[in-house]
């Protein structure tokens, strides 16, 4: 690592990072007002756009990265490794950070579980089946609820395109790009949401002119927004800068997107707070020793990683 760090100076590392997140934005816009394409029949056909918008922001922005770093090695195999994609260590990649984010939701967990026995109780009070014949018939129901989900445009939308740009762009080829600039990875931690934010800023104007709300409002939601993302995006840079491995922030970033904002209290519901503050003592107990990197790397001495995992102090 010591050989990349500070090869590239922090201004000039900076203004990149700056240009890539305003390229993200600005070409989800680019169609209409650059391209001067008609605006899209539909919802789908908007967010497809808004898909390929997103990709190619995505792919422009490896690139940029790949130029602008000091690589003097181009086989696919370490050209991947610089953006944290790797073919390693998977199953701890998925398992590990998955089990440590659920802690953060285990209030949520536990309100979610709580619902659906009563639900279960409901049909077995009403048609009088067993308790059993009422899980079976939840799971025998599954495969169609997913079917019906993964047709929507909004779960590619939520789970699949914006985890996967949003992670190659603010931190497959930002965090190499900070730490090439002589940056501790305490602060690229801490910096990297920061880009990750600014990119949210446009959902103010949506919110404000598409949803018809008040100006204070519109800035009250997206202030909340903009909190959660901060706060997101700093643990999945802490993902990959502990892991190098681009799986363990992006497992993450799928889960919360499917968990939404964490339970913290439910009336009536004591059991979720008390399930809610022992996760998350859980969780602060077990992020470091569950991201070591020995876990996820086959040598942690002496490497020549892009992430910072081998000089993590």
């Amino acid at each position: 690592m010591e050989e990349i760090k500070g090869s590239l100076s922090k201004p000039v590392e900076v203004i990149a990072c700056i240009a890539m997140t305003l390229f993200f934005v600005a070409i989800l816009y680019a169609p209409t007002l650059i391209l001067r394409l008609p605006p899209p029949q539909s919802f789908k056909n908007f967010m497809i756009r808004r898909f390929i918008c997103a990709a190619v922001s995505a792919v422009a922005s490896v690139i940029f990265c790949a130029l602008l770093l000091p690589i003097r090695r181009w086989e696919a195999s370490y050209l991947f490794g610089v953006y944290g994609i790797r073919s390693d260590h998977i199953w701890q990649a998925v398992v590990f950070p998955l089990f440590l984010t659920s802690l953060m939701y285990a209030g949520s967990l536990m309100l979610k579980s709580m619902l659906l026995m009563n639900k279960w109780k409901e049909h077995r009070n009403q048609d009088g089946r067993p308790l059993f014949n009422c899980i079976r018939s939840t799971l025998l129901s599954f495969p169609g609820q997913m079917s019906s989900v993964a047709s929507n445009v909004l779960f590619w939308r939520n789970f699949v395109v914006a985890p996967l740009t949003e992670e190659l762009v603010f931190r497959a080829c930002m965090i190499p790009i900070l730490l090439c600039g002589g940056f501790k990875a305490y602060n690229v931690i801490f910096l990297c949401p920061t880009f990750f934010s600014l990119a949210h800023l446009n959902h103010m104007t949506e919110i404000y002119s598409r949803q018809n709300y008040s100006l204070l409002k519109a800035s009250m939601v997206v202030g909340l927004q903009l909190g959660y993302t901060v706060i997101f995006g700093s643990y999945a840079s802490f993902l990959l800068i502990r892991t190098g491995n681009l799986v363990a922030p992006l497992i993450a970033h799928v889960f919360c997107n499917c968990m939404g904002l964490p339970v913290l209290f439910v009336q009536r519901k004591g059991l979720v707070s008390v399930a809610f503050v022992a996760g998350m003592i859980s969780f602060a107990w077990l992020l470091f020793p569950v991201t070591r990197a020995d876990l996820y790397n086959d040598r942690t001495n002496n490497c020549r990683c892009w992430q910072g995992y081998c000089s993590w102090n």
